[in-house]
């Protein structure tokens, strides 16, 4: 798929959504200034960064050695992207988890112009540099290793994305809980 594997798109999401949450709360915490984690969840998973980083390398890797291009692809597709993720988690949640209201060149305070200056370089950087440094990383360690290393971060993070996730929603998690016991159980039954 896009001249790599299911694998190595999973193992990179899993990477660039670690690196997005670390960035990203290390910038707040230093405007905050105090430790901010800027994950939807307790752990350091940020989804949107590595969706964002994976579907970028994806779609801009043919701009690769075309700077200017490639820095205005990337701006432009990412500021779409946040656009519509935070007009989708309107449509979800009923607000946005970010406020750009006080920036400069701002959109209904989901998008803004500083943003998109950032997302630009973020774009040159994961594709002339980043994207070869985390295959390089998945690489250097076996593929099943690498999978399990993969499945057991996707069991974490799901778990903690799915229970916060019900919190946001306001969703009650008891009565979900004993639901999903009910169905294990008919199908354990069932199966077993």
């Amino acid at each position: 798929m896009f001249g790599t594997d299911i694998y190595h798109i999973i193992a990179s999401f899993m990477i660039y959504s670690m690196i997005g949450w670390l960035v990203e709360s290390i910038y707040m915490s230093i405007c905050n200034r105090k430790l901010t984690n800027r994950g939807f969840a307790k752990g350091p998973f940020c989804p949107i960064y590595g969706f964002g980083g994976v579907l970028g390398y994806l779609i801009l890797h043919p701009l690769e050695g075309r700077y200017i291009e490639l820095y205005i692809a990337g701006a432009v597709i990412a500021t779409l992207f946040e656009f519509l993720v935070g007009k989708l988690m309107l449509v979800l949640f009923g607000e946005i988890w970010w406020d750009y209201n006080d920036k400069p060149f701002n959109y209904k305070g989901i998008v803004c112009l500083e943003s998109t200056i950032a997302w630009g370089f973020y774009a040159v950087i994961i594709i002339m540099y980043l994207n070869r440094k985390i295959i390089g990383f998945i690489d250097r360690y076996s593929y099943e290793n690498g999978i399990l290393v993969c499945k057991i971060l996707m069991v974490v993070a799901s778990f903690d994305i799915v229970f916060h996730l019900f919190r946001a929603l306001h969703w009650n998690i008891e009565k979900y809980r004993q639901k999903i016991k009910d169905t294990y159980e008919l199908f354990r039954a069932r199966w077993y």
